[in-house]
């Protein structure tokens, strides 16, 4: 049932955030989605991938050995996109 939440909750995260970078510039869309990456999409991606890992393993240290791994690998991966997205220069040629 948890998981169940947590696949919710990512699927609605990620749908919030198509429809919020929709139609926006190239640097409000990394800002978007270095947030999303993050906030929703970290926690419920690696919860349930390390615990149903951990499941098919039978072993509880592999379920929290991958969520040390997938974590802190998400969240950068978010930084990253977030940082690029804040310090990407706007382009100020606006042509028709």
């Amino acid at each position: 049932m948890a998981i169940v939440l947590a696949l919710t909750i990512l699927i609605v995260g990620l749908i919030l955030a198509f429809k919020l970078s929709q139609g926006k510039s190239t640097k409000k869309k990394y800002i978007v989605w270095g947030t999303t990456t993050i906030l929703i999409m970290t926690p419920p991606f690696s919860w349930p991938v390390s615990i149903l890992f951990g499941i098919s393993q039978g072993d509880g240290f592999a379920a929290i050995g991958l969520m040390m791994l997938l974590f802190p690998l998400f969240f950068l991966i978010g930084l990253v996109t977030l940082l690029i997205g804040i310090f990407k220069k706007s382009s100020t040629n606006k042509s028709i």
